[in-house]
């Protein structure tokens, strides 16, 4: 039977869009369920409380319950291995920082590539960090501080909330710019490296600035500099460490992915009410109120973003030599 050609061509492109029409109903209809969010901290800190505020008001805006999993451990690599094992279909999301840039080079062996197997979201926010010292320290500027180490090389303790984390990793990117040595001494948190940081047991520490505000303002620490590439709205006399050391920044950051491969239309949902949150005058407060800085991206920028960050702490883990606990 001979087909006309106007016909012909109608069913090869019917034959050729056919395929497609399963895998674009889901997304069409997203979500029809709940979602859950991966978190790789415990719950109460920072980021556990930014994913809680990001996940209530999506819960809002898809209409269905954003479930918080805190998968702590490892150096948040246990929750990339769960978000890595999960379905590619946008119901599991996860909350991602600076670490998993740093993870990628510190890291020789990992069962994921952070880059190549997540699909960027969006960003969420900068977090501040400031280098603080011990008022016994004389040094009250980041210049007299980089003199006093000089002064002093190998004698000056330097703690962070943990090794390869964003406040090892901006310590090592100032000794390796500013050509001093400080022993890194890595604590498991925050809280325990600041009670020594304020007992006098270590001298200096680049910690978030959330975290280290209540003691700058009380005058147990002292805040030499913020690691960012402008001045915090929060501390607005303190200089940038950029200031004076060109070209220093180190600034941490959180964002959202799903696995690569989640349907586009799905993934452009996301960003579009993540955004809008972040605009909204209520959660962009409460963020400010946790030392995030709302930055809002679409989600090519916010992949752009992330690769120069792993190819930036690549070159920070090799100089160093920092090696995971």
């Amino acid at each position: 039977m001979k087909i006309p050609r106007r016909r012909f061509l109608q069913l090869v492109g019917t034959a050729a869009a056919t395929p497609s029409l399963p895998q674009l109903a889901p997304a069409l209809d997203y979500p029809t369920r709940p979602l859950r969010l991966i978190v790789g901290y415990t719950p109460g800190g920072a980021g556990d409380i930014v994913s809680r505020v990001i996940g209530q008001w999506l819960s809002e805006r898809l209409g269905q319950p954003v479930i918080i999993d805190n998968k702590p451990g490892a150096g948040s690599n246990i929750s990339v291995q769960v978000a890595f094992n999960a379905p590619q279909d946008g119901y599991t999301l996860l909350f991602v920082a600076t670490v998993q840039a740093i993870n990628a080079s510190l890291y020789e062996t990992l069962p994921f590539n952070f880059l190549r197997d997540f699909a960027p979201v969006a960003s969420l926010g900068e977090i501040p960090l400031v280098m603080v010292v011990n008022p016994s320290i004389p040094a009250r500027t980041v210049p007299a501080f980089i003199a006093y180490a000089k002064a002093t090389p190998g004698k000056i303790s330097m703690a962070s909330f943990g090794t390869g984390s964003s406040s090892h990793l901006a310590g090592e990117l100032f000794k390796v710019m500013t050509g001093t040595d400080m022993v890194h001494i890595p604590y498991r948190g925050s809280a325990p490296a600041l009670a020594d940081l304020i007992g006098g047991r270590v001298e200096v520490m680049f910690d978030t600035l959330l975290a280290s505000l209540p003691h700058i303002r009380s005058g147990g620490l002292r805040a030499l500099a913020v690691t960012g590439n402008s001045r915090s709205n929060l501390v607005p006399d303190i200089p940038t460490i950029g200031e004076a050391v060109s070209g220093y920044e180190a600034q941490g950051w959180q964002g959202i992915v799903v696995r690569k491969g989640t349907p586009p239309e799905i993934i452009e949902r996301l960003n579009r009410d993540i955004n809008a949150g972040l605009a909204d005058a209520a959660v962009r407060a409460r963020l400010i109120e946790l030392a995030s800085i709302p930055r809002p991206l679409l989600p090519a920028e916010f992949g752009t973003f992330m690769a120069a960050e792993t190819e930036k702490w690549a070159k920070v883990v090799k100089a160093s030599g920092a090696k995971p606990e």
